[in-house]
Formats: C-alpha cells, structure tokens, sequence
C-alpha cells in the first residue's frame, strides 16, 4: 500500500489507521520543532475508514511530542467526497484537541488549500479562538515551505508532488520564485554550522570538542541545569540565524544579552541537525534500530558494541554531549527533563537515515537507544575493558572526562540531597542490570 511505512509492525495499537501513512513524522522545522504531516491524498473511502480511530490516532501520535513546540503540515490535496469526514466529526474533531495539544502547537501550515477549505475555515470561526487561528497558514505551492521547514526532510506523497507540478504549469507567469540556492563553495575558515566535526577540528587548532558545542553547553552547565523545560522551547528564527552568522564569522557570542536561557538549548540542537552527517552516523542507523530486539538486561552492553564502531571523533564528541544530558537528568526534579524527556527531544537530532526521513515506528528504538546512553552514562562510556572498544586515548581525557567531573561539584556545592529522579520507562531494566 502506498505509503504505508514497511517498518510497521501489525501489533502496532492503531495498526488498522497507521498502515495507510496518513501520518508521518518529518523530522524539525528550522525552529528545532517537531514537524508532523497530515496527507488526504492518502486517506482511504470513509467506508474503509473509522474516523473516530484516526482521530484517536492522530492524538496518540501527538502524545509523544505535545510537550514540546511542534508544526503540522496539512496537505489538503486528495481530500473529496469519497474520503472526506463529515462536518459533525470535524466539529467533535476541534473540541477534542483541548489546550494541551495547541499549547505548544506552533504552526498549521495548509498547502494547496481550495474554496472547500475557506468555506469550513467559516463555518468552524465561531468554535476557534483567535489565538489558534493565527497559528494557521496557506501555501499554495510546495515551494513557499522552504522558508519555514526542512524540505528535503517532508514525506510529500507523489500525488501532492504531481499536484503541485500542474499547478505551476497552470500559473505559468505567477509562479513563486524559486528558492535560492547559494551556488557550491568552500566554507568560512571560521564556520561553525553545517560542516563536519574533521572540518571543525582541523580550523580549530586540532580541539576535539566543536566551539558552539562546547559555549552552549559550558553556559548551560552554569545557568540553566535547573531551567524548567530546558530544551522544549523554540527560539525566533530571527535570533537563532543572528548567532548562527556570528558564529560562522568568527565573532564571539554572548548569551546573556539574549536574556533566554531557552536560547542556548535551541543553538545546541540547531548544531547537531545541522551536521552533514549525524552524530551517531548513518552506518549505525539500522544497529540502533535493532535496539528494541535485545533482551533489557543486554541493552546496555548493546549499546556499547554499537559505539565501538563509530570514529573515534564521533565517539569523543557524543560522550562529552550525553555527560551533560546525564548531568540535566540528574537536576530532574527542577527542570522536568528525566533521560526520557531527554531522548524525546534529541532521538532524531542524533541519528537519522542516509535517505528520506525516519518514520513513526522508528522513533521508538531511536529514542529508547538515546534515553539508554543518558540513563546510563556511567555504564556505557566508562573506560572499556575489552580489546577493540575506544580507550581514553591521552588527548581525550580532558573532553571525556570532563561533564562528570563538573556536574558532581555542582551537587555537592549546594548542600543538597541529591534528588530522587522521576520514574523511567528504562527503570525496570535498571534493576536487572
């Protein structure tokens, strides 16, 4: 079936809706949002569809991310009378999605809306705030959401993308201009975004550790371990591109006169998306997929034979990264982010296929192999003992070593007991271990 994800297992709970792939996730916006589309060109007779269980789906698929600022992209292409759900539903529809959904819902973005669409935008004003309604916005063509998303990361079916075609063909001289594209050039000396961690290493005097990882997260350790939702909040893209172009010119950034502590965060993980190859690189892709098949009792060594194969570079930089997710996790209790808050928000900014985009069934074992290497720090990058594993080479000890030893001070210095974290999904593998 088309569309449908081939990952997809028939115990899935919403198997019955989910095998159509009227949903997918498709990665961050550049805000650092979770993006979620929503395909009617994939949405079978209404006769083969319960709408009541895609609702419930579709709110079973927000669960994992309404805690967070997250994007719709609605393409309405497809939707007729054949498929369409009737007004009732939709109207039920609205009322359901209560304020815990479009609290941190950012952005609805409807591409190729029709008179369908403005004519029910009428009939539903009296039940939508307008709050809500200024998150909605209308594209017509595909090309207007380069501004806003990542658009290589979209699922877009073939029919919107061939939709899309007729219609520029239709609107011959009225077509948006098409995005631009820098021409193909050598990087700043001085870049910092969108280069790879050799290329970051060698203009800076062979450090290990990249400099926007190592300010952002030297600021974070001092002024906002106990910042409530650290990490969940987005940034103006405005502000996010002025440091990105500091940083890539070689200027010195100053955090403190943005007087947002959410701002560092979102410059960390605005980093790591932005490396050509993921942290975790593509080759462990699939090893990190298979997580969910081991025993829990072997998930932990698991995951240190998976690291073994990664560059050593990649290996340095990711511990340094999960000793201070492992410190956050420690300051729970305040800022609400245990391991696996942690893992929601950094699963897909660590690893992500080689091709298209990781979907929904994928994020399961992604998250639950990024909450295992925050949970259990200690464990998996502690000094191995067997041959082949990456040993604490001399010119790493500062950069590994380093996010333990600072967070325990921290602790210590503060007099306090040293908090009890939230219950975690991992806790009963924990006891096993």
């Amino acid at each position: 079936m088309a569309g449908q994800d081939p990952a997809l297992s028939t115990s899935h709970p919403f198997y019955d809706v989910a095998r159509h792939g009227i949903l997918q996730v498709a990665g961050d916006d550049r805000f650092g949002r979770r993006v979620v589309t929503f395909s009617c060109c994939r949405m079978p007779p209404s006769h083969e569809l319960d709408h009541q269980r895609l609702l419930e789906y579709l709110k079973y698929t927000l669960d994992q991310y309404v805690e967070n600022d997250y994007t719709i992209v609605y393409f309405h292409y497809g939707l007729n009378s054949r498929n369409k759900p009737s007004l009732g539903w939709l109207q039920s529809a609205y009322k359901e999605f209560d304020r815990k959904y479009k609290k941190n819902l950012k952005a609805l973005y409807v591409v190729h809306p029709t008179s369908f669409i403005k004519v029910l935008w009428n009939i539903l004003k009296p039940l939508i705030s307008h709050k809500f309604g200024k998150k909605v916005i209308y594209f017509n063509y595909l090309s207007e959401l380069h501004e806003h998303l990542k658009y290589d990361q979209l699922v877009i079916p073939p029919e919107v993308l061939r939709y899309d075609e007729k219609l520029q063909s239709l609107h011959e001289g009225r077509t948006p201009p098409p995005t631009k594209t820098p021409p193909p050039r050598p990087p700043l000396p001085t870049q910092q975004f969108g280069v790879s961690l050799q290329y970051l290493k060698d203009k800076n005097q062979g450090e290990l550790i990249p400099p926007v990882l190592r300010f952002t997260v030297t600021y974070l350790r001092e002024k906002g371990l106990r910042t409530e939702g650290l990490f969940r909040r987005s940034a103006s893209v405005q502000t996010v591109r002025e440091i990105q172009r500091l940083y890539n010119q070689g200027k010195p950034v100053n955090f403190d006169d943005y007087g947002d502590i959410h701002i560092p965060a979102v410059i960390l993980k605005t980093f790591l998306r932005e490396l050509p190859q993921p942290l975790l690189t593509f080759q462990a892709y699939e090893q990190i997929l298979g997580i969910t098949c081991v025993e829990s009792s072997l998930r932990v060594t698991r995951c240190r034979q998976i690291l073994r194969s990664l560059p050593e570079h990649n290996y340095v930089v990711l511990r340094y990264l999960m000793g201070f997710l492992h410190a956050v996790s420690r300051e729970s209790i305040f800022n609400k982010m245990n391991s696996s808050n942690l893992a929601c928000v950094f699963g897909l900014n660590l690893i992500w296929p080689s091709q298209g985009v990781s979907s929904l069934s994928a994020l399961v074992p992604l998250n639950m192999f990024t909450e295992l290497l925050i949970e259990y720090y200690e464990k998996i990058f502690s000094t191995p003992e067997a041959p082949g594993e990456h040993g604490l080479a001399p010119w790493e000890q500062g950069s590994r070593a380093a996010p333990l030893q600072e967070a325990v001070p921290r602790t210590q210095a503060t007099g306090l007991t040293k908090p009890t974290l939230p219950p975690s999904p991992l806790m009963a593998a924990r006891r096993r271990l």
